[in-house]
This record gives C-alpha cells, sequence and structure tokens, in this order.
C-alpha cells in the first residue's frame, strides 16, 4: 500500500473541501492525539474539526513541503494558509490572511486507512497573524 499517496489523497481532499470522501480515508476507530481543540478524538470529532475549520477559514489550502513515509507511518510537513473568514476558536473573523506551519504524524492500519493521527501546528504564529497575541520581543 502506498500510505504516502494515501496522505497527500487526505490533504486534497480537505483543500477541495470534501470532507465525506476524506473520512472514507479514515478508519472508524480512529484515534486523534492532537485533541486540545474542544472537539472528540474520534473520526466524526476530527471531521466535524475540518467541517469548522472550512467555515473558518473558507479558502484553507494544505500544501505538503516534505513527506516521508516508513513501514505504516508518514510524516508530513505542511504549510497551511486561509483567510479568516468565521470565528475560529473564540475570535471573531479579522479578514485576515494566515500562512503556519504543521508537522503531520499519520498511522494506517492494514487495510490502508489512517487509524491514527499526531500533530504540531504553529499556534503562536496563527494566533500573532490573527491579532490575538502581540508580535515581538516582550516587554
Amino acid at each position: 500500500m502506498d500510505h504516502a499517496a494515501t496522505m497527500r489523497s487526505t490533504y486534497e481532499l480537505i483543500n477541495a473541501g470534501d470532507i465525506a470522501r476524506f473520512g472514507d480515508l479514515v478508519a472508524d476507530d480512529y484515534v486523534e492525539h492532537q485533541g486540545g481543540l474542544g472537539f472528540p478524538t474520534t473520526k466524526e470529532g476530527m471531521l466535524d474539526f475540518f467541517r469548522a475549520l472550512l467555515t473558518s477559514f473558507p479558502d484553507f489550502r494544505m500544501n505538503v513541503e516534505d513527506l516521508i513515509a516508513d513501514g505504516d507511518k508518514t510524516v508530513a510537513r505542511v504549510r497551511v494558509s486561509g483567510t479568516h473568514q468565521g470565528e475560529f476558536m473564540g475570535v471573531p473573523p479579522t479578514g485576515t490572511g494566515v500562512d503556519v506551519e504543521l508537522i503531520d504524524i499519520m498511522r494506517f492500519d492494514g487495510a490502508g486507512l489512517v487509524c491514527e493521527h499526531w500533530g504540531v501546528v504553529d499556534m503562536l504564529s496563527l494566533m500573532q497573524q490573527l491579532g490575538v497575541v502581540p508580535t515581538g520581543a516582550p516587554a
């Protein structure tokens, strides 16, 4: 199985706003290890997160800059961009364009479906770009 191709497909489907088809690539017993954003750590919770994210950033794009596959895991360095058009994490829409990096790790089950995910997003940079957190050196 080509897990790298499947991982790329997840990003392409999210970029296209096709969360239902994205969900087809995810196992029913999926576990989200990133958590912390107010959504259950289940498949449905993760799909709801992306639906909400696309409401907040309708032009949301995930562009893979590096992807490494080994065994049942893949790792990607991804640049994420979009325009803040809807409430996000309690922040009202700003109309601001954002651009942040993230690292994703996906594990695949025997059927080739994503069954686990770990992620690290540069939330500080995102919140600075949205004007929620000041930029520059601390006072």
